[in-house]
């Protein structure tokens, strides 16, 4: 599959609401959870699928065990690869190995947006769902209205919204970033790459695995009701996931778990599995 190049957004504030609406795919994705997971968000209420009264907002994860898909790394990763004309690489500047992607390491500025912790959680598919301790992720996405840093003409100078991390003892790697944006033509995503070590993480042609997660509508609806997000809500309304590029083939597996609100903050967490 492939992410094709866009057209940078045009400023514009619409925005839509509806964050009751999951449907069908939650509830099937419900029934995909472990036990223990479902009494969890069980005890959300109404199945954990709907906004909450505290602004709380869930979306289903994969089975604990389901292989991650291997998606493209699109026309943007700054990972050493060929991409966009050039072969741009973040992942050998130093202070990429990091939690917090919202301040570029070049510049110092900062990318405004909803506050998102992401956390991914890899474990092993071929041993029992082990985690995978010691190996690397490095993740990017866009801003909040829509441009890449190091190739959109507006952030060309910027590196924030890349970084690494190392997987700890339980599998986990967390990082400190935005809610990104939604630009014409793609579902908002996040890429990310896993490495076998850290040290292996300066160039794509180490990497085991390269994927995108997708980002639960209702959380997206709620976010980009915030002014940095432009454009963000209408072209959100102008998609779905079942037809977006990259994710029509199936999502289950890619969407995290949410909680929190656009005032707060957002927490997601995903497993992420790697046979290994």
């Amino acid at each position: 599959m492939t992410e094709p190049i866009r057209p940078y957004p045009a400023d514009d504030h619409d925005h839509h609401d509806d964050l009751n609406n999951l449907g069908l795919q939650a509830d099937t994705n419900m029934l995909a959870r472990s036990v223990l997971d479902r009494r969890h968000v069980l005890g959300l209420g109404l199945l954990g699928i709907g906004l909450l009264a505290s602004n709380r907002v869930s979306a289903a994860t994969g089975a604990a065990c389901t292989p991650i898909p291997g998606e493209t790394a699109g026309p943007y990763p700054a990972d050493g690869s060929v991409a966009s004309g050039q072969s741009l690489n973040v992942l050998t500047r130093s202070g990429v190995v990091r939690r917090d992607l919202r301040r570029s390491l070049g510049t110092g500025n900062v990318a405004p947006g909803v506050s998102l912790t992401l956390t991914l959680k890899l474990v092993n598919t071929n041993g029992g769902c082990a985690p995978l301790r010691g190996y690397a992720v490095y993740a990017w996405h866009c801003t909040a209205d829509g441009n890449y840093s190091m190739y959109s003409a507006p952030v060309v100078g910027e590196d924030y919204l890349r970084g690494v991390q190392a997987s700890d003892a339980g599998g986990n790697v967390t990082f400190q970033t935005i809610v990104p944006g939604c630009y014409p033509g793609r579902w908002p995503h996040i890429h990310f790459e896993v490495y076998p070590t850290l040290a292996s993480a300066t160039n794509a042609r180490n990497r085991i695995q390269t994927s995108q997660l997708a980002l639960p509508q209702a959380m997206c609806q709620q976010a980009y009701t915030q002014p940095a997000y432009g454009s963000s809500a209408r072209f959100l309304s102008q998609t779905s996931l079942s037809r977006d590029n990259i994710f029509s083939d199936g999502s289950a597996a890619q969407l995290p778990t949410i909680t929190g609100n656009a005032t707060r903050g957002y927490s997601a967490t995903l497993t992420v599995g790697l046979a290994r």
